[in-house]
Order: structure tokens, then C-alpha cells, then sequence
């Protein structure tokens, strides 16, 4: 059994019923509309037995009645869309914030094993079912049971016989609605699945599309979106048939009731009045049966909805609320691996037993060939990730008991993947502090030398820089981030391969705004570039997972070890 299955009861405890006032009201005015809607269908039996060519009064009587009852029918049905439907996409627009909201809550690894497409996707479309849960299809539902109910006592004044075996064809029907329903729900599921994995990778074909013309692959990615696409396909083919079986059905049982009134109502001898009543009353006794097929569906599609949102909600955030209790207000910024592991994988450590110590204000800077694990201890410094065993403190104070709202707040980041917000230059500096003044603005843009370029601009640094900064150069959208992080004001700083997209005169003028940035804070550098570290208090050699060298510049250059051979072999490139 599914642990994340959403159960009706569930449904109605956390969705519907703390929306109560508003379902009363919709049930209220469910019932004055179909209250209204039975009137036609009794009138036409005073009207075809004794008004009908007969009594122009009770005529006219009657046909106020009727148009009455037609107007507050109307109204009742705007005010059920008005106030309920507008509820229920309010609903809507609360869960996806809801989930959002517990989404950014999930540790890094998450998104790593999840397309960033796929969890748009399951954000804003699961959640869309549930309008049918709190709108106006629940309360038709319920107001179609009423008036089913009033309609058979009716109809059983008229003719008890009739009224019985007009009841043995429904009740078939539920029976075969109900198990189409139990089929349908795991279809839904799976559709909605397939879908967020295409929308997922559509995503990403989008954001790549210049790799994908870069290499003419524009008929290879085409293939993969179509198989997706008809896998989609195949399941809304299934659930499509089951939903045409259960139509169809009721339209064989609605056939089969109707000639029977017909054959058994002429058996019985019943008089104009009463079988032509019968026959308009016995939709509103039917009309809730034929119901299930189509508000059923949109039930069982709501609960595969809610199914998979309950997947995300029932995940372990990435703060646990009972350890992490620690509250840090202002740190010095020592920080220190003891004895520290991790691995991605089980049976595979990236980092194996690492312990250093980096002091307040010092500039600690890693090295190592690609994949020895220098970004995993930047990931693990910023709290990103989790040791596997051993710990990291900050100040004396065990990193995974504090509050990481509070350590992160004194964090500054400048990745080696330069992301960049859509919007403005001036949006994304601003992104990590947006209540910073216009002059700690004007500092971070010419510390990080930002205004070499803007000044060029028409806009400056309102310039907009499209979908992930596509607009700039890869050095430019680099010294956004840094300023991004300038502004900041962090007390602990992560700079993994900061310097990595920018070219020798941009580097060169970002080295002097990086080392007022550093001064005083405690820093972590990642860096392919040796010469941009050579003033480091402490450089580690990183290989293997492993510390294989610790020192300064100069000392490592004197033991002619493993970073004496990296800087031999950049200093011939």
C-alpha cells in the first residue's frame, strides 16, 4: 500500500473542512438551486392535468412559478461559481505556495537527484485537482445527492413499482463507476509522473538549446521528447477508456430506465400528468448517478494530484528542527573538520577523514586535480551538505546543531556556476542583501569592478540580462556574483572557483577587489589557477578524498611534492 495515498477522510480533515463556513454556504445555496430546479418538473402535473388548454389563471400561475423558481436557480449558480470556484483556486494558489515552501526546505542532494523541470511541474499541476475537492464539483455533488433523494420520494408518490426498478439499472451503474475509479487513481499517479519527468527534460533542452544546436542534435533531442510525449499518451489513452466505459455505461442504464418507464408507467396506467411529471423528475433522481462518471473522475485525478504532493510534504527538510537548536547571532568565523567524511553514495566516501583547522579572518585555499574532492569540503563548510561522520564547528559550536537560518545569514557564496537571476543587473547584486543602501550598492558594483562594463550599458546597472545572465560574458555575469556577495557582508566566505570564467585583465582586476573582500573574513577558495592563491595563510592539497598536503605557498613549493608539481605544470601552460 502507497504510505503517501491521500485518504477522502484525510482530504476532508486538512482541506475541506477548514474551509467549513464556506462549504455550508455552498451546500445552502446548493440546496435553494435545486430546490428551484424540482419546481418545473412538479408544475407539469397541475399544469397538464388542469391547466393546460383549460385555466388561463392557474396557467399563468404556474408559469410565474416556474420563472421564479428559473431566476433563483440562476442566481444560486453564480453565486455557487462566484464564492466557491474563487475559493477553490485561492486553495490552489496557497497549497502551491505550500509546497514551494517546504521544496526550498530540502537539503541540496534533492535537487541533485530531481530535474529542477520535473519539481515546476509537480509544484503548479499536482495541486490543481483540489478545486474540485473545495469547489463547486463537491458541493454539485453533494446538492445532486439531495436532490436525488427529494426526487425519489417524489417519484415513489407517483408510482412505488416504477420508481424501484428505475433504481435497479443506477445502482449497477455506481457499482461499475466505483471499480473503474480504483483503476483509473494509479493511471493518474503514473500520468502525472511522466509528465513532470517530460516537462522536466523540456526544460532542459530549453535552457541547453545551444548545446543541442552546437552539436545538431535538434533531431536526437526531438526523439527523446516524443517517446516521452507518447508515453503520456498511452496513459491518458487508458484512463480516457476506463472514463468511456463508465459513460457509455450510464448512458445504456439511463436507455434501459427510460424504456421501462415507458413500457411499465403505460403497464401501470398512469395519466398525462403524472408520466410526463415522472419523466422530468426522474433526471434530477438520476443526474447525481451520471454524476460519479464525471466529478469522479475529477476526484480521482484530485487524490493522484494530492498523492504526489504528499510525497514532497512528508520529506525530511534539510534543518532538523530537534537537533538544530543552536542560535548564532555573531560568529568570529573559526572553523574546524574533525576527522571529517562523506560520500554521496554508500560504499564511496568523497571525503575521507579530513581535519583542519581554518582561524578567524584566515584564508584557507583548496587545490587538487578535478573530482579529488575540494568542492565537497566547500559544500560541507557551507553546511550544504552533511558529514557521514565526524564533525565541523563553528567557534567551538557543532555545525549540525545550529540553526542553519542563522549560519547562513553570516555565509557569502560565489559558486563556480555563475547563476544569474532573470532581471536586471542591479537585481541580482541586490539579491543577497535587497534592503542594502544605494552606497553600499555603488561600493559592491566597484569593488567587483561591475562598473567596467555597466558604464557601457545605455541602461547601467539596470540593464536586464535575460535568462541566466544569457546577455553577458561569463567573466561579466562572474563579477555580478562577487559583487552579489561583496554586498553581502558575510563573515565566512566560499569562493569556488571565483576567478574560473574570467580572463587575465578581468582577473587581474578582480584579485585587488577579492582581497579587500577576504580581509577579515574567513575565507575558502577553490582554485585551478595556483597563482591566484599565493597569498593564502594555508593551501590543501586535496587527493583522493584525502589531505595530501598542508602549507603555505612557499612551504609546499619547498617540499617539491605533489603542489610543486601542479605549479611546475601551470607555470609551462
Amino acid at each position: 500500500m502507497n504510505k503517501n495515498k491521500v485518504t477522502f477522510a484525510k482530504a476532508f480533515k486538512t482541506i475541506i473542512w477548514p474551509r467549513k463556513k464556506l462549504l455550508f454556504i455552498g451546500i445552502f445555496l446548493i440546496i435553494i438551486s435545486k430546490a428551484a430546479g424540482l419546481v418545473t418538473p412538479i408544475m407539469m402535473k397541475p399544469f397538464v392535468n388542469n391547466a393546460l388548454g383549460k385555466d388561463m389563471d392557474l396557467t399563468l400561475q404556474i408559469v410565474s412559478i416556474v420563472i421564479v423558481s428559473i431566476l433563483i436557480n440562476s442566481l444560486t449558480s453564480y453565486l455557487l461559481t462566484r464564492f466557491i470556484g474563487v475559493e477553490a483556486q485561492h486553495l490552489i494558489a496557497e497549497l502551491r505556495t505550500k509546497v514551494q515552501k517546504k521544496v526550498l526546505t530540502l537539503p541540496i542532494n534533492y535537487f541533485d537527484n530531481n530535474k529542477s523541470g520535473a519539481l515546476v511541474s509537480r509544484i503548479m499541476s499536482d495541486v490543481e485537482g483540489v478545486r474540485n475537492l473545495v469547489g463547486t464539483g463537491f458541493v454539485q455533488l453533494i446538492g445532486g445527492i439531495l436532490a436525488s433523494v427529494a426526487a425519489f420520494a417524489y417519484l415513489i408518490t407517483i408510482s412505488f413499482k416504477l420508481t424501484i426498478f428505475v433504481l435497479l439499472p443506477m445502482a449497477l451503474f455506481a457499482v461499475i463507476a466505483l471499480k473503474a475509479f480504483s483503476y483509473i487513481r494509479p493511471i493518474f499517479r503514473e500520468r502525472g509522473k511522466k509528465s513532470a519527468e517530460v516537462s522536466g527534460r523540456l526544460t532542459e533542452s530549453l535552457n541547453g538549446i545551444r548545446v543541442i544546436k552546437g552539436f545538431g542534435a535538434e533531431d536526437q533531442e526531438l526523439h527523446v521528447f516524443k517517446n516521452g510525449v507518447d508515453e503520456i499518451f498511452q496513459l491518458v489513452k487508458k484512463s480516457m477508456t476506463a472514463q468511456a466505459l463508465m459513460s457509455s455505461s450510464g448512458v445504456l442504464m439511463i436507455g434501459l430506465a427510460s424504456a421501462g418507464v415507458m413500457g411499465i408507467g403505460s403497464f401501470l396506467g398512469l395519466n398525462n400528468g403524472e408520466f410526463i411529471s415522472y419523466t422530468a423528475m426522474i433526471a434530477f433522481m438520476v443526474a447525481p448517478i451520471l454524476q460519479i462518471g464525471n466529478i469522479g473522475s475529477q476526484f480521482t485525478e484530485a487524490f493522484a494530484g494530492l498523492d504526489r504532493t504528499e510525497e514532497i510534504m512528508s520529506l525530511n527538510p534539510e534543518e532538523d528542527q530537534e537537533i538544530r537548536t543552536v542560535e548564532l547571532n555573531s560568529i568570529d568565523g573559526e572553523v574546524i573538520f574533525n576527522d571529517v567524511s562523506f560520500s554521496y553514495l554508500e560504499d564511496s566516501e568523497v571525503i575521507k577523514n579530513i581535519s583542519f583547522k581554518a582561524k578567524k579572518g584566515s584564508v584557507t585555499a583548496l587545490v587538487g586535480t578535478s573530482g579529488s574532492g575540494k568542492s565537497t569540503i566547500a559544500g560541507l563548510a557551507a553546511s550544504f551538505l552533511n558529514p557521514n561522520s565526524g564533525n565541523i564547528t563553528i567557534d567551538g559550536v557543532d555545525l549540525s546543531k545550529v540553526k542553519l537560518s542563522s549560519y547562513r545569514k553570516k555565509l557569502g557564496v560565489v559558486l563556480q556556476d555563475d547563476f544569474l537571476f532573470e532581471g536586471s543587473i542591479k537585481d541580482n547584486i541586490l539579491f543577497s542583501k535587497p534592503n542594502a543602501s544605494k552606497k553600499q550598492l555603488d561600493d559592491a558594483v566597484i569593488a567587483a569592478n561591475v562598473n567596467e562594463f555597466t558604464d557601457r550599458f545605455e541602461d547601467g546597472i539596470d540593464t536586464l540580462i535575460g535568462e541566466r545572465g544569457v546577455k553577458l560574458s561569463g567573466g561579466q555575469r562572474q563579477r555580478i556574483t562577487i559583487a552579489r556577495a561583496i554586498i553581502a557582508d558575510p563573515r565566512i566566505l566560499i569562493l569556488d572557483e571565483a576567478t574560473s570564467n574570467l580572463d587575465n585583465e578581468s582577473e587581474s582586476l578582480i584579485q585587488e577587489s577579492l582581497k579587500k573582500l577576504m580581509k577579515g573574513r574567513t575565507t575558502f577558495v577553490i582554485a585551478h589557477r595556483l597563482s591566484t592563491i599565493r597569498q593564502a595563510d594555508q593551501i590543501l592539497v586535496i587527493e583522493n578524498g584525502k589531505i595530501a598536503e598542508k602549507g603555505t605557498h612557499d612551504k609546499l613549493l619547498s617540499l617539491e611534492g605533489r603542489y610543486y608539481n601542479l605549479h611546475k605544470y601551470q607555470a609551462r601552460i
